[in-house]
């Protein structure tokens, strides 16, 4: 549990930070808005476009693509993108790229009949991936097709016997949290079909994670399903061995932490979890019982011993011995297995570790084991956390916007190791609220020195952009010739044009113009690409031309790059294969044309023409469809 405590805190601090780590589509500049006549106008000319585009991308990928996976995947996408204006031309699509996923299998397959030696590999990583998009795709839209898709693409196992046994756990798993990630997909779209399969699966021995956002989505459905459903799965749990299921330990202790799910505040709960298992999702009642069954079987714990703290080797699944969701624990000197006391003692401690989260609600609702717990955890070693700085407030930094008073109070409540970060987004959020001065007193009184000179400097540059005209550009170019690198000068630019976009936007522009003169050179790696197409993005929102002139000399050289590819596959690099390139991304020269894709899907909005004649630039057919569906996808998943 702190792990997960400590990755929701990451991820609620990422959400504000005032770093480009991702741009974000860009927004045209304000103007008059266009009456309600124009503005449908323009939505339906955008769209016949865009649908235009991506049969001639369906087409040309018909014609040039030779490489399965290459055509699946723009099959895949293609459905998607065609489902609410052609639901039958989709379906089509999706059947294609299950046939094409079977037979990635088949020929995985063959490949490891005629290896020699070593062992089957019966799905390869890639091909998984691709199963996984087609099956998750279908379930935005159809959940009884999603389930079709995932039964008619789900590889044979090559059966083996003795230790080959161990070597097909990762395909088995992964096909099992497939399964239970589509659950939690379609408990959106279609929560009691959603909640009959998590039924199945229990009724299976299996214990989804995502089974509380199938009951997050059902309550809002149907409350009475949702009690009922809630009920089954708490009996499940508690016949379940819970200090050796792990599966169901992890589900038990994902309801436990949010707490109960109250008459009087459902209805704000709920709608606020409509994509996530973050709300409570148990009944009082139910909560209470499962509450104590795990307490009561955390009070089993005991101190553990030097042989059995930490096992050197851990093996998840059906090796010989090995149970359903139990950790086959083998010695590294000894191999042999722990006996089943060993196991149940791990079991305990990780509920009694898990628990600690969790001890506001235990004195709420036990507090006649409350003082027990306490103890335990004393006598186990775990030390509780006395510090009102807890999931909760995790959880509303995380989908608030803390003002800098929130910041600075969290990081005086949090550990150690997350208040220099909290101090230095609350300094960031003091300078967003306009308050330069209590962004310096902040900086100075919390932050270390590296990190204090960038606050300063930052807030430098906002005092000196609030205060300057055009005429005092010189002044500026003064202060970045005191910046170390080219980078850091971009970034600031960056970040003094988003500051002064809506109120002084023609100095933006004049900051935009530096960042693109830095920008201009060769890219020598993919980070200075980056900064090109930040640039871009940037301009979009001022001056589109612009923004396109940023990315024309980045196409060009992404073209020499992928020339110099095919020549150098096989020896440094390995994109190509049998001279097509693979669209799976996992380099990084295929990440930055996915990059450049999506900048170019944001300027179409407002210059569709230019963006389609851009992606003509790319001279390999592989990298324009890329291209081109990336272009697609930005203005038809932006129509609503």
């Amino acid at each position: 549990m702190k792990s997960l405590f400590i990755l929701l805190l990451a991820l609620s601090i990422y959400s504000f930070s005032p770093v480009y780590a991702q741009t974000q589509p860009a927004q045209p500049q304000a103007s008059p808005s266009p009456s309600s006549e124009d503005a449908d106008k323009e939505k339906a000319e955008r769209e016949k476009k865009a649908y235009a585009l991506l049969e001639q991308v369906i087409d040309e990928a018909q014609s040039s693509l030779r490489l399965p996976e290459n055509r699946v995947r723009v099959q895949i996408t293609a459905a998607d993108l065609l489902w609410d204006s052609n639901q039958g031309r989709a379906r089509s699509l999706f059947s294609m790229a299950a046939e094409g996923v079977a037979e990635l299998a088949r020929n995985q397959q063959q490949n490891n009949t005629n290896r020699r030696g070593g062992p089957p590999q019966n799905f390869n990583r890639g091909a998984f991936q691709l199963r996984q998009d087609l099956v998750l795709a279908a379930a935005r839209h159809d959940a009884q097709l999603a389930y079709q898709l995932l039964a008619a693409t789900k590889p044979a196992v090559t059966p083996v016997d003795g230790d080959q046994n161990a070597r097909n756990r990762f395909q088995v798993t992964q096909d099992n949290n497939l399964e239970q990630t589509l659950l939690g997909r379609v408990a959106a779209l279609d929560p009691k079909f959603a909640a009959l399969n998590a039924e199945q699966m229990m009724d299976k021995g299996t214990f989804p994670r995502t089974l509380p956002e199938v009951l997050s989505q059902l309550q809002q459905q149907d409350a009475d399903a949702a009690a009922k459903l809630a009920d089954k799965t708490v009996k499940k749990l508690e016949s379940a061995n819970l200090l050796t299921n792990n599966e169901a330990a992890n589900l038990a202790q994902s309801m436990l932490v949010t707490g109960p799910s109250l008459p009087d505040a459902n209805a704000g709960s709920t709608a606020k979890t409509t994509t996530q298992s973050r709300g409570p999702v148990l009944p009082q009642s139910a909560y209470i019982d499962l509450l104590s069954s795990v307490v009561d079987l955390a009070l089993k714990a005991t101190p553990a011993t030097q042989a059995t703290a930490r096992p050197a080797t851990v093996a998840v699944g059906g090796g010989p011995g090995g149970r359903r969701g139990v950790p086959t624990i083998f010695d590294s000197t000894t191999q042999s297995p722990p006996t089943d006391a060993q196991l149940e003692q791990q079991g305990a401690r990780r509920l009694l570790a898990g628990l600690q989260t969790s001890l506001p609600l235990v004195d709420q609702y036990l507090p006649g084991k409350a003082a027990q717990l306490r103890q335990k955890l004393s006598e186990v070693g775990i030390q509780t956390a006395n510090s009102p700085f807890n999931f909760g407030q995790a959880m509303a930094l995380q989908q608030g916007n803390p003002t800098a008073d929130a910041l600075i109070q969290a990081a005086s409540m949090a550990p150690p190791q997350m208040q220099p970060r909290l101090y230095q987004q609350a300094a960031y959020k003091a300078l967003d609220e306009g308050d330069t001065n209590r962004a310096r007193q902040i900086a100075t009184d919390h932050l270390s020195a590296n990190v204090r000179d960038s606050v300063m400097q930052r807030i430098d540059f906002r005092e000196m952009a609030q205060k300057a005209e055009g005429s005092r550009m010189d002044e500026i170019r003064q202060m970045l010739a005191r910046v170390p690198s080219d980078d850091d000068k971009i970034d600031l630019l960056l970040q003094m044009a988003r500051d002064m976009q809506q109120s002084n936007p023609k100095l933006a522009t004049q900051l935009l113009d530096e960042a693109k003169q830095l920008t201009g050179r060769r890219a020598n790696n993919y980070d200075q690409f980056e900064q090109q197409l930040k640039v871009a993005d940037a301009f979009a929102a001022i001056d589109p031309a612009r923004g396109f002139e940023v990315l024309e000399p980045g196409i060009s050289q992404l073209n020499e790059l992928l020339s110099a590819a095919t020549v150098l596959n096989g020896f440094e690099v390995n994109m190509f294969r049998d001279g097509e390139m693979s669209m799976q991304a996992g380099n990084g020269l295929t990440g930055t044309l996915n990059r450049f894709g999506q900048e170019l899907a944001s300027l179409a909005r407002l210059d569709f023409e230019r963006a389609e004649t851009l992606s003509g630039r790319f001279q390999l057919a592989e990298p324009r469809i890329m291209v081109r569906l990336a272009i697609v996808q930005g203005l038809l998943k932006a129509r609503n």
